[in-house]
């Protein structure tokens, strides 16, 4: 197996890391304080590829596999987590219209979302229903002209920000099958929006709920057959869940960066921080546990291009370590950049809250290792 990057690998994460100190890193603490990325950001991203990363070159995409997405994530998160994880989503569901759009769809909806003209959004979770997404109450009712909606999506990035929503709803009787996926525009009638949310982390990107008070959508909306919304929505998780990964892997990756250099610098005792042999020990675990990672992540990017029978398990498993390795390895810089780190002038605290969601998000890891345990024991309950 060959695990050196090919050139034009090297290249895309070396674009998407100059794209990200250029465009992003400057104003991401004024994008955090605002609670909103600016419209005019993702037309310059959408000019390099970055709006279909894996939509279909026909579509009007990149037509990019996994890995190369991942590099992609890991190199603008570098810049900010929180405006790499929002791209992220938008992605996700340009792949999801370019895989099971109709024509119509593709030419209304995604070709604009390449351009990133439109910013789309990612609606399962529910108020009372989290981890278990098969659960879910939103409903969606037949009717003369196509559907009426009713019900509550929590946690919605981009909520009231973005133009169109892929919403997964009950069309059927009870349990994933039961479930299907709508596209929602902005401005249907009875879609509105709650409260914006105060959060940890992930400040610039706005969050709030969707609520779909008897929401009337056309005979169009529907994404996919009828009762596979639940397919579906797993489908674009395996992918998603290497982006948060990758977002995870970018973050951690600058967290480590600024603190070498800080070390270098930093005068304890007669001599900089990076002299003492303790210290010098705590970034060896910390690049060690980092290139583990990546290897890792870019293994189950890999195994996911090549539709592997384990893909799934694999995505489920870089994601539950690589986020949670993230997490360790930024909160370690915070501390030792000792009280500095605390500071939002040194970067390292954004980074710690920004991270902290990977976690939870796109399935918690407590759900990705039931994924992997339930793959080693054959379901059984």
């Amino acid at each position: 197996m060959d695990f050196a990057p090919t050139e034009e690998q090297q290249a895309i994460l070396a674009m998407a890391r100059e794209v990200g100190a250029e465009h992003i890193a400057p104003h991401a603490r004024a994008w955090e304080a605002a609670g909103t990325i600016p419209r005019d950001l993702w037309p310059k991203l959408a000019a390099l590829g970055f709006g279909g990363l894996c939509v279909s070159e026909a579509a009007g995409g990149a037509g990019l596999g996994r890995l190369e997405a991942t590099l992609v994530f890991e190199g603008l998160a570098m810049a900010c987590p929180s405006v790499a994880a929002f791209l992220s989503i938008h992605n996700m569901c340009a792949t999801m219209l370019d895989r099971h759009g109709t024509a119509e769809q593709k030419a209304r909806l995604l070709a604009p979302a390449v351009r990133m003209e439109t910013i789309l959004s990612y609606c399962l979770t529910e108020p009372g229903s989290g981890s278990d997404a098969a659960a879910l109450r939103t409903r969606a009712e037949r009717t003369n002209d196509g559907w009426r909606l009713t019900g509550t999506k929590a946690f919605i990035s981009g909520g009231g920000y973005s133009d169109a929503y892929v919403v997964m709803a009950r069309t059927g009787a009870e349990g994933p099958g039961g479930i299907s996926a709508l596209i929602v525009e902005a401005g249907a009638p009875g879609l509105s929006f709650g409260a914006l949310e105060d959060k940890m982390g992930w400040r610039s990107q706005p969050t709030r709920q969707v609520q779909l008070d008897g929401c009337a959508v056309g005979a169009g909306a529907l994404l996919g057959a009828e009762g596979a919304g639940f397919r579906l929505a797993m489908e674009g998780l395996d992918g998603g869940r290497l982006n948060i990964a990758a977002c995870s892997l970018g973050g951690a990756q600058a967290a480590l960066e600024r603190t070498r250099a800080y070390m270098a610098e930093r005068m304890a005792f007669g001599r900089t921080l990076d002299r003492f042999q303790a210290l010098q020990f705590r970034l060896a675990e910390m690049e060690i546990e980092i290139e583990a990672a990546r290897v890792f992540l870019r293994q189950a990017a890999w195994k996911l291009d090549r539709g592997a029978p384990d893909a799934t398990k694999a995505c489920a498993m870089a994601k539950a370590f690589v986020t949670e390795a993230g997490s360790r390895i930024a909160d370690q810089c915070l501390q030792l950049h000792g009280g500095y780190g605390y500071l939002a002038d040194y970067g390292i605290e954004k980074i710690v809250r920004d991270l902290r969601v990977h976690r939870i998000l796109e399935g918690t890891n407590e759900i990705m290792r039931l994924i992997v345990a339930r793959s080693m024991i054959g379901g059984r309950e």
